[in-house]
């Protein structure tokens, strides 16, 4: 009997590549260095080989992959023009025509590869119609025979992997002799997405070993694709299965796969039938790295478990019988708000999908500071049922998450929506169905009034100055500009109007530009943050427009207190929007903001800058006179003081270091 036990097996991950998609394949090397990962597996089309270009695409991608990577090639897809029938998911009419393309690939490519793989997927009529070959004669001629070229050039042969798997069908594969020339059969598992009825991979091992052993053989077993869609936006599940599979008892394991498919292509079930096959990629359409990925950047394999509680959270029993939900609770905002309800004894719920990068550090602070009555869940707002679940434990809901970047939402403006619209909708829906219907806080911008085109602004050399007054209050007209603030509006009246339609409690933060400790900043999201980061780090900041933009920004501590007093106050402050910032004493242009930061750290900053951004403000200025009338909050804190404290905090944890010598803040 031959062990399948590995604690350490080795580790691809698969990606199929289109004719001459040469964008994507030089992507894809990227891709897999930067997650640590050296085997790749990937198909080589029969069918494409015969096209025109066939053979000039494989003469560049084999080697080109091959430079970087091992590769594991899967010859597979019959031409159609002599296929039973005219697809590439036939059997050939002519089966000994595999092993001759098979022995040409080896005789060109061989020198790149120790492994080949025949066939995908054999007992999925999707990737093989064995209704046209019913007694399997067909696929066991033309594997057969291409399996003896494949070991006539000293190479070993995989049996292309089952989906569904069957040990069955395996027993079948074992009849006339095929098996004899076969090293190692694949297996496809797809655990809570396609796979539901799923023992686990142990379990599934073991059954295809008992067939391997029945029949006093000894090939290894490989699973040459395991995978998990996040169609329903569900990255954290996604980590689990990739942690789950990375333990099973096979010599060989590859995660399919690297990136999602666009919605433009077919999948071989035809176009869109299935949403889930989308999904699949640890990164998506538009670039951006999903959980699995930044984890697996960030930490390597070996170290998925540096944050074991995010795939399996830690749910503490509450002394209350509700918590605090915050959703996005671990940002920067979120974070310090559950700091405070945490320090004053509150149970909170944090709901949140880790989509920046950084943030499962303040979650890990969190925790390493209130173990007791923290709740992590790892989870989407667009996804309803996950948020009804949260929402049902909640006593009140401070709603952060939220696609917060304008440039982001040019970009993809349909996530946007989604996110900003739909996970707000998901919220409001959950709470009007409790029973309970708990209090809801949420965080709008001030860029639902728009560029402020109805207002007449002059400059003084460094900074913009409004005309006729100083401060923006709730009378200002919604002027939605940017998809960003046509979302945050849309949600914003969603949440007051549930306030008439439904009997919610509810108020809406417009808010200006906050700053302070656990912020990772960026140019779009955090600018305050971001620009004392580049400023130490002697990188240079760019200033879209001229730099005498003027914002009022607000330190955290002070928004904190904002928000205790709506928990505290709701049925005053229910219904209505408030604008909450710095005011005109806390008001600063950019070019007035470099200056504090020079004098601040020492250092002389290299400025570029750039054309004005879509919906941007040249001068925006909070009147949160509504609000003081309301709960008496007004800021206490001045520019100097946050930002020393910002600096101080960034310095601490290492975000920024100090070249010379140590500064006094």
């Amino acid at each position: 009997m031959k062990s399948t036990a590995h604690n350490n097996p080795v580790l691809g991950v698969l990606e199929w590549f289109h004719l001459g998609d040469k964008k994507n394949v030089e992507k894809a090397i990227q891709q897999v260095q930067e997650i640590g990962i050296s085997e790749l597996r990937t198909g080589i089309s029969w069918a494409d080989y015969h096209r025109p270009a066939g053979v000039e695409w494989l003469d560049w991608l084999i080697p080109r992959l091959s430079e970087h990577l091992r590769i594991l090639p899967c010859l597979l897809y019959t031409p159609p023009s002599i296929g039973i029938e005219a697809k590439t998911s036939s059997p050939p009419r002519y089966p000994d025509y595999f092993a001759d393309f098979t022995n040409e690939i080896l005789q060109k490519y061989g020198d790149h590869f120790d492994w080949v793989e025949l066939w995908n997927e054999p007992n999925n009529t999707s990737e093989y119609d064995f209704r046209l070959d019913t007694d399997w004669s067909i696929f066991k001629e033309f594997v057969g025979g291409a399996a003896e070229v494949v070991r006539s050039h000293d190479k070993k042969v995989l049996l292309g992997g089952m989906s569904p798997i069957d040990p069955g069908w395996l027993s079948h594969m074992y009849e006339d002799g095929l098996m004899e020339k076969i090293d190692a059969v694949g297996i496809h598992g797809f655990p809570g997405t396609f796979d539901t009825d799923w023992a686990g991979w142990h379990a599934v091992i073991k059954q295809i070993r008992e067939v391997i052993d029945r029949q006093k053989a000894d090939q290894e077993i490989w699973i040459t694709e395991a995978g998990y869609s996040t169609w329903q936006y569900d990255e954290k599940q996604q980590v689990k299965e990739f942690q789950n599979v990375l333990n099973a008892p096979a010599e060989r394991i590859y995660w399919y796969c690297l990136n999602d498919l666009s919605h433009e292509r077919n999948t071989v079930d035809g176009f869109h039938v299935d949403d889930r096959e989308y999904y699949f990629g640890m990164v998506d359409t538009a670039g951006e790295p999903k959980l699995l990925y930044r984890l697996l950047k960030d930490y390597g394999a070996d170290q998925l478990d540096h944050f074991p509680w995010i795939t399996n959270p830690r749910h503490t029993v509450p002394s209350q019988d509700k918590s605090i939900l915050i959703t996005g609770g671990a940002g920067f905002i979120g974070t310090n708000l559950a700091h405070r309800f945490l320090g004053d004894g509150k149970a909170v719920t944090i709901l949140d999908n880790l989509k920046r990068p950084g943030v499962e550090n303040n979650l890990d602070w969190l925790r390493r500071n209130h173990g007791r009555n923290l709740n992590i869940r790892i989870a989407d707002i667009r996804n309803e049922y996950n948020v009804r679940e949260a929402v049902n434990e909640a006593e009140f809901i401070y709603h952060l998450a939220a696609q917060v970047a304008v440039t982001t939402s040019l970009q993809q403006p349909i996530d946007d929506f989604h996110t900003n619209v739909g996970g707000t909708m998901n919220i409001l829906e959950a709470i009007r169905k409790t029973s309970h219907r708990p209090p809801i806080v949420f965080t709008s911008t001030n860029k639902v009034y728009g560029n402020l085109e109805d207002k007449n602004f002059i400059s003084n050399g460094q900074r913009y100055i409004m005309e006729q007054k100083k401060k923006i209050d709730e009378g200002q007209k919604l002027d939605f500009c940017s998809p960003y603030g046509c979302s945050k509006g849309a949600a914003d009246s969603y949440i007051r109007d549930y306030t008439r339609s439904f009997g919610l409690k509810a108020a809406v933060f417009r808010m200006s530009c906050i700053y302070g400790p656990h912020q990772f900043g960026t140019e779009d999201q955090g600018w305050v943050a971001h620009f004392l980061i580049q400023a130490q780090k002697g990188k240079p900041i760019t200033i879209f427009g001229d730099g005498k933009q003027v914002r009022d920004i607000l330190y955290i501590d002070d928004l904190v207190r904002a928000f205790l007093l709506t928990y505290e106050k709701m049925d005053i402050v229910s219904g209505e929007a408030y604008n909450i910032g710095g005011g005109y004493d806390n008001s600063i242009s950019l070019k007035e903001f470099i200056h504090v930061i020079e004098e601040l750290t020492g250092e002389t900053i290299t400025l570029s800058y750039s054309d004005w951004r879509d919906g941007d403000q040249k001068y925006y200025v909070s009147d949160s006179a509504k609000f003081h009338s309301a709960t008496g909050w007004e800021p206490r804190y001045s520019i100097t003081e946050g930002v020393q404290w910002l600096y101080r905090w960034l310095l601490d944890t290492k975000m920024i270091s100090v070249p010379h010598q140590s500064i006094s803040v």
